[in-house]
This record gives C-alpha cells, sequence and structure tokens, in this order.
C-alpha cells in the first residue's frame, strides 16, 4: 500500500515574533513494513539555517531557525510511504512467551539488545510505574499468560472502558488521572498503557505518527480530517517490537505510519523550540491529510 501524508502546523502570535529556534519530528523514518519513497518539508518565512539529524533513538529531526518578525509560522510537510501488510495472524497463536518468562529475561539482561530494551521499563517525563497502575493491568498480565495475547486482550480492556473524548485531557495529564476518568485521547491511552506494562516490570515505548481514516459508506473523505495518532509497543525477543492501538483495539499494521518512537511523548513532540516576544497569546492550526495513492 502506497500513501500520501501531508502535515500542515500553523502557529499564529498576538504580536510579532522577532527570533525563533525549533526542532521537529514531522519526517518519516523506514521500519521493517514502512519505506519512505520521498520527503519535503517547508518553513515559511524561510529560515537562515536549517538542518536535518538523528535523535537518540533514532527518530529523523529537522532543526530551523527564523530570524526575521513573523506573527505566522508554518512548517508543510509532505511525504510518500510504501507499507508491506504485516502477518500478524501467526504471532498470537504460535508466540508463546509468558510475562514471567519475559520479566526474568529483562531482569537478566545477558545481552546488549535486553540491555538496550530495558530503559523502557523505567520511568520517563510523562509516565511513573505505580502500583495502582500495576493492578490495573495485572489480570491480564498473569505470570503464565503469553505476552502477546497478554498485551491483545489489555488493548480490548482499555478499548472497552475508556471513552474517547479530546476535551478531557491535555498534554501533561498523568496516567493515573486518565484511569480515574476513563477518558482520553490516543495519546493518554498510549501512555497509559505503557505505564501499566511499565509498572509490572515489562518493556513498552511510545509510538508516534499517522493513522489512515475512512469516512463512513457513500460520504467523500474531508480535506484535512485526519491526524496525527499514537499507540503502543512492547519488546518481544526473536519478534522485536510489536505494536498495539487501543485507540481502536487492534494491532497497527499497513494504516499505521511511524514518524517517530521513545519512552514517551515528550520525546517525540511534534515540534519543540523556543521563541523570543510573540505577544501573550498564540493559536496553533494542524492539518493532515493521510490518502492512499
Amino acid at each position: 500500500m502506497r500513501y500520501r501524508v501531508r502535515h500542515l502546523t500553523e502557529y499564529l502570535y498576538g504580536a510579532p515574533v522577532t527570533l525563533c529556534y525549533n526542532m521537529a519530528h514531522l519526517l518519516p523514518r523506514d521500519t521493517h513494513n514502512q519505506r519512505c519513497l520521498s520527503r519535503r518539508i517547508a518553513v515559511t518565512p524561510t529560515p537562515v539555517y536549517q538542518t536535518e539529524g538523528v535523535d537518540y533513538f533514532g527518530n529523523p529531526t529537522f532543526y530551523f531557525s527564523v530570524q526575521e518578525p513573523h506573527k505566522k509560522l508554518a512548517i508543510d510537510v509532505e511525504c510518500y510511504f510504501e507499507i508491506e501488510q504485516n502477518d500478524l495472524s501467526n504471532q498470537l497463536t504460535l508466540h508463546d512467551l509468558s510475562c514471567a518468562e519475559l520479566r526474568a529475561l529483562i531482569q537478566a539482561s545477558q545481552s546488549p539488545e535486553l540491555r538496550m530494551v530495558k530503559e523502557y521499563t523505567l520511568d520517563s517525563v510523562h509516565i511513573h510505574r505505580s502500583k495502582e497502575l500495576g493492578e490495573y493491568a495485572r489480570r491480564c498480565f498473569t505470570d503464565d499468560t503469553p505476552v502477546l495475547q497478554a498485551c491483545m486482550d489489555f488493548t480490548h480492556q482499555i478499548f472497552e472502558e475508556f471513552t474517547f473524548d479530546p476535551a478531557a485531557t491535555s498534554v501533561s495529564t498523568p496516567p493515573e488521572q486518565v484511569l480515574k476518568d476513563k477518558r482520553g485521547v490516543c495519546q493518554d491511552f498510549a501512555h497509559l498503557a505503557i505505564a501499566c506494562i511499565r509498572s509490572l516490570g515489562l518493556p513498552a515505548r511510545y509510538m508516534s505518527g499517522y493513522l489512515e481514516t475512512l469516512p463512513p459508506p457513500g460520504q467523500e473523505k474531508l480535506v484535512g480530517a485526519d491526524a496525527s495518532h499514537a499507540w503502543f509497543a512492547v519488546f518481544i525477543p526473536d519478534l522485536g517490537w510489536v505494536e498495539f492501538d487501543p485507540t481502536n483495539d487492534l494491532m497497527p499494521n499497513e494504516q499505521h505510519i511511524v514518524t517517530a518512537w521513545g519512552r514517551d511523548y515528550a520525546d517525540v513532540t511534534p515540534l519543540q523550540g523556543v521563541i523570543f516576544d510573540g505577544g501573550d497569546s498564540q493559536a496553533l492550526n494542524v492539518s493532515v491529510d493521510v490518502q492512499r495513492v
């Protein structure tokens, strides 16, 4: 399957910004089943400096600096992808590594790969382990339950018990509050799942990207109707990182497009930086289109 993704980000300021420095996690990365065919990024006003790089997690980064007064900043990214379908049907039935066995492997960390994975069992900026979070997931992650089946059951549990509500949370809402209110968005459900799984001593990481959304039968797809998406992945020896989407109760396949991954949202924020001046107010507009080509 091939896709075209356009992600337009616009900041509108109450007064001119005289100088800004920014880092973006908006460029695509290649994965085992995803390949970027082409990409384009345009910033308005034109930066005096821009460069691409790679962060600690291997995610592509884009740095730029605008040094002329502006009341509007626009970052327009267009990418083309080719995604191969994963054969997920055999993973759940054939891989029977239990939760207790994976926990023991991670604790022993007898290989460089497992030692690197261990950091995904620890606390991070937005995720802190707790007994309460661990208890919420424990009924799925019993010691003798296969890890993949436990993750799928837990994905379904979040999907059934939580309500998608964009007004219920903010970027900084902790998983404990999401668990209490049973409301949030994809980022909250990913953070909650990761926090619960880490609280049980298992490795989980945050996945950021896009999801192709399809309109109801008979209706046209609206321009700009798509959005950035978040889900989580759990490390399984021999398989690597296996992904789960609690917002949609499924294992991501060819409709999920990965841009970055890390310990939580703070590692893969789409755009972050410093501005000088700009007044007391600013507005953010984001438009995302995911189209099959």
